[in-house]
């Protein structure tokens, strides 16, 4: 166990916008114990410039630890300001997004992956992020961005933040971003995924610790990983898209302590009481459909699927609370599903790493070392 008793972030959920908000991360937590969670990215601006209504961004249940705040920004002062903001909610690390590519983000914005070609300038974020906390903060990247993509210049970014300040722990998502001419979904699949990047980045930062991201979709590949070497793994997508067969078997089969033990009836039941609590708590939000919208996985691949997501499209158009929602919609699904408890997980690609040796590049050299 680490600080405060938890288990250290060997699976995590990734940050994602639109989707890892207070709604997901409360489903989340009742069906795993341990999983480390990840908020949506929150520009710096954003938190200074609603400072009067910071709940609706930061709060958080006391439930949801260990949870990470996820802050982007190009503007130091912000960043500092934004972060002594944050501190006072309590989270356990905050980590600083280098590996966005949405052309918002790294176009207008100036950051997310495009601050990867600006290592000294991470530093600085990094450093007066943790001036302003007492928490650990770590860097979430690409393994480069358009040309800028060889394992040397990865490296180059690494050493740099790592010697200039205190991030010690960096997110790798193995692939690298194409700032134009890609969507941010492109960038999630087009650009091939270079897993020895990171396996090398083990190599020659051992005295660092690093999370793989990308492409890992199952427990089997999870374990994979940690096998392989990893300090830990991040999953995204498949996390909120089928959230039962994954976050379901994080504890037993990643942690090696027992599950939660809920069946899906109980965890709904659980999620519903929540979702009416905050029903329309900001005036017009959240409203029915901002709170089930993390359900809509919940039975994938199960009988009923199907027909339960055409009574939710009808439901929302007409049902005002989460428990009018849930007694209209859940008719379609069949009680064996529903009283079902967590069943060991599909299997995965196991020997996804199975090669990994014999394709890592060459040992990283400084530019000092080449110099000598």
């Amino acid at each position: 166990m680490v600080e405060n008793d938890y288990f250290p972030p060997w699976f995590s959920v990734a940050p994602m916008m639109d989707w890892t908000d207070n709604h997901y991360r409360t489903l989340a937590r009742l069906m795993s114990k341990h999983a480390w969670l990840y908020t949506e990215m929150l520009a710096a601006e954003t938190i200074v410039y609603q400072k009067g209504n910071l709940d609706r961004f930061l709060a958080f249940s006391p439930d949801q630890h260990p949870i990470v705040l996820q802050i982007g920004g190009s503007n130091l002062e912000n960043l500092a300001k934004a972060t002594e903001l944050a501190d006072a909610y309590g989270y356990d690390e905050i980590n600083l997004n280098c590996g966005c590519p949405s052309p918002k983000v790294a176009g207008r914005g100036c950051f997310g992956a495009r601050l990867m070609l600006e290592p000294k300038f991470v530093a600085e974020a990094v450093s007066v992020i943790a001036a302003n906390t007492n928490v650990p903060v770590s860097v979430k990247c690409r393994i480069g961005v358009d040309d800028h993509d060889s394992y040397n210049e990865l490296c180059d970014f690494i050493y740099k933040v790592s010697s200039q300040s205190p991030a010690r722990h960096f997110i790798i998502h193995s692939r690298k971003a194409l700032l134009n001419g890609l969507s941010p979904a492109e960038n999630r699949s087009i650009p091939p995924l270079k897993y020895e990047y990171f396996y090398g980045l083990l190599r020659d930062f051992p005295d660092l610790t690093f999370t793989i991201n990308g492409g890992i979709t199952g427990i089997d590949e999870i374990n994979a990983a940690l096998k392989t070497g990893a300090h830990g793994v991040m999953v995204g997508r498949a996390a909120y898209h089928n959230p039962w067969h994954l976050l379901g078997n994080v504890d037993s089969a990643i942690y090696g302590v027992p599950s939660i033990g809920l069946t899906r009836r109980q965890v709904i039941e659980k999620y519903q009481v929540y979702g009416d609590s905050v029903l329309l708590q900001y005036g017009l939000r959240p409203t029915v459909r901002d709170i089930v919208k993390p359900l809509l996985g919940f039975f994938h691949g199960e009988p009923g699927n199907g027909l339960w997501k055409r009574k939710a499209d009808s439901a929302f158009h007409t049902c005002t609370t989460i428990k009018s929602f849930l007694e209209e919609t859940l008719v379609a699904i069949p009680d064996s599903v529903l009283d079902s408890s967590f069943a060991k997980a599909p299997l995965g690609r196991e020997d996804i790493f199975a090669n990994i040796g014999s394709l890592m590049p060459p040992p990283y050299r400084t530019r000092d070392e080449d110099a000598v």
